[in-house]
């Protein structure tokens, strides 16, 4: 790989610190972010791995563009859950689930604990979405698992009132960008 120049974009492994995907590059050194450690300088002739490449573009982009696309990059490749916040209202607070017969006990959950649980729901349906794109089936196939997908993201509206921020609420159309 030693002829081949990488662009902003490409992934890299690197037997120290792990995978990683190349922000920026100069004329001697690759600017790489880690998901373990952050970001380094590492010398372009270094014989590390290359799991994609991506053709340097005549059009730069700014650091900026890059960091604000690094997380989603990392995410797509590495399944890496965002950190979604709670509401602050909720924080602290508990779901109590009464039975409808006295005689039955109720059961308390940290609403922390179930908004975790959500999340998680979430961030593993977004990945299933990714592999059914990314996968072989055909287009028809893909198109009504793709609808089951969005029904499901639509069914989870109810716990929208949880998320702190609204760019993190189920939505029943298309979530996750192509």
């Amino acid at each position: 790989m030693a002829n081949v120049i990488l662009g902003i974009g490409s992934r890299v492994k690197h037997p120290e610190y792990g995978v990683g995907v190349v922000i920026n590059f100069k004329s001697d050194v690759y600017v790489i972010t880690f998901v373990e450690i952050g970001t380094k300088n590492i010398k372009i002739d270094y014989p590390f791995e290359v799991l994609e490449v991506v053709e340097p573009s005549h059009d730069m982009v700014s650091l900026f563009d890059v960091e604000r696309n690094l997380s989603k990059i990392l995410q797509r490749w590495m399944d890496a859950t965002e950190v979604v916040p709670l509401g602050d209202k909720w924080k602290g607070g508990k779901m109590i689930l009464q039975p409808g017969r006295r005689d039955l006990q109720s059961k308390e959950i940290p609403i922390d604990v179930f908004f975790h649980k959500i999340v998680m729901m979430r961030d593993r349906l977004r990945v299933l979405e990714q592999r059914v794109n990314a996968s072989t089936m055909d287009d028809e196939e893909k198109v009504n698992i793709q609808q089951y997908i969005t029904r499901c993201y639509g069914s989870m509206t109810t716990f929208n009132i949880l998320f702190k921020e609204p760019q993190h609420h189920f939505s029943g159309e298309r979530l996750v960008e192509a």
